[in-house]
């Protein structure tokens, strides 16, 4: 694609969707609300010397500042003014400090809105242990998953109304009159959609991780015994889409033991399911036996956030928002507002979240790059407050200092 902006060139895609990158890509990006300008000013800085040295100057990103938050709405009134949609669009590659969005009042939270609206429909959260990182549990080094988490339906579409509204208040006359189902007076009511396309999209695009990048399983998580029509369907649906698309390539765990012997065939990803509950468990004492997880946006949810707990916390999960147009990358945890300003908290998160992206780019030699000094350099005791609290003879450092520690460990 020829079209440019000042220095740099759009990212563009072919007719399979595939990514056509430039050396010079023009990317977007979300300060964020908080403590977002501390740890984007930290990712900036390791993003650009990793591509800097694994490249050598033949290729560098052309950042491009999109509008959101509390900068937009004081800059025009809104948090999300439609120019950081049509704009991300053109970017097709964004990465977003954290947003704030106030709890129980106020707009709705401008995380959801970007999914919804630009349908970046699988939530994806990969979990990893770093050697050196302080953890809960006895065998963290066992934690290698990677959550696909449906990103536009589920309880997160949003589809709810207050106690005592003239809309819930309808809805619960109409529940009791035509589908005779009694709900107890003043009741906020949501509504919970889980659709076939939605499913079997975010399913494939799991099985698809996983086949390109030689990893053993995917499993479909659910609550489908109590929610049999959503949460039940997610199940079935996901075991359809793989019997129809991937039926060469991939073997459901009952056939594997009936057809099988309990030996997987070479060269085949193995689909099972486990309910959600019984998996909150699993990934607690079992990780070594799973690689891949899709599951409804509620599920996913609180796994990553499990899986996190046990590698050194949020402040070392990284994530993206995935769609077949665009992508969004970003910070899993909140906007710390108290923390704001103070150069403190652990940029972890969004640099590795920037490390996604250059793999989603293609640019794997930077991204590995980032990842083996942000080891080396948590090996040598060199974190920010989080972690320093939790680790013996861990020397403290500031936001920046540790970026400029992971900048120095490069190779």
């Amino acid at each position: 694609m020829t079209d440019h902006r000042g220095n740099g060139t759009w990212i563009d895609l072919d007719r399979d969707r595939n990514l056509v990158v430039p050396p010079d890509p023009i990317i977007g990006f979300i300060e964020g609300d908080g403590i977002g300008p501390d740890i984007w000013a930290a990712t900036r800085l390791v993003l650009e010397s990793a591509v800097r040295r694994a490249y050598g100057g033949s290729k560098r990103i052309r950042w491009h500042e999109l509008a959101a938050g509390e900068k937009a709405l004081a800059a025009v009134g809104e948090p999300l003014p439609q120019i950081t949609f049509d704009e991300i669009r053109k970017c097709v590659v964004a990465i977003k400090g954290p947003l704030t969005t106030p709890v129980g009042k106020g707009f709705r939270s401008l995380n959801v809105t970007l999914r919804q609206v630009l349908n970046l429909y699988a939530c994806v959260r990969p979990v990893r242990y770093f050697p050196g990182l302080p953890s809960p549990v006895k065998h963290p080094e066992k934690v290698n998953m990677i959550v696909f988490r449906e990103n536009t339906e589920d309880v997160y579409a949003g589809i709810e109304w207050a106690s005592g509204s003239k809309e819930a208040r309808r809805l619960e006359a109409i529940l009791k009159e035509e589908f005779k189902v009694s709900l107890p007076p003043d009741s906020g009511i949501g509504i919970k959609p889980i659709s076939r396309a939605g499913t079997q999209r975010l399913v494939r695009r799991a099985i698809r991780y996983a086949i390109e990048n030689g990893l053993p399983s995917v499993t479909l998580v659910h609550k489908g015994n109590i929610m049999k029509y959503t949460e039940g369907a997610f199940r079935n649906w996901g075991y359809e889409l793989a019997a129809t698309e991937f039926a060469d390539l991939a073997v459901t765990e009952t056939d594997l033991e009936q057809k099988h012997g309990g030996h997987v065939p070479e060269g085949k990803v193995v689909i099972k399911d486990r309910m959600a509950d019984s998996m909150f468990q699993q990934v607690l004492l079992r990780p070594e036996e799973y690689s891949v997880i899709a599951t409804p946006n509620l599920d996913g949810d609180y796994l990553s956030d499990a899986l996190a707990a046990q590698v050194g916390g949020l402040g070392m999960a990284p994530g993206a928002n995935i769609g077949d147009e665009c992508a969004v990358f970003e910070a899993t945890h909140g906007s710390a507002p108290k923390y704001a300003g103070l150069d403190k908290v652990n940029p972890g998160s969004l640099i590795l979240s920037g490390v996604m992206m250059l793999e989603h780019i293609g640019w794997r030699e930077a991204g590995k790059l980032i990842e083996d000094a942000l080891t080396r350099t948590i090996q040598a005791g060199v974190v920010t407050y989080d972690l320093a609290r939790q680790m013996d003879g861990a020397r403290e450092v500031r936001c920046s200092e540790f970026a400029r520690a992971v900048v120095e460990r490069m190779d």
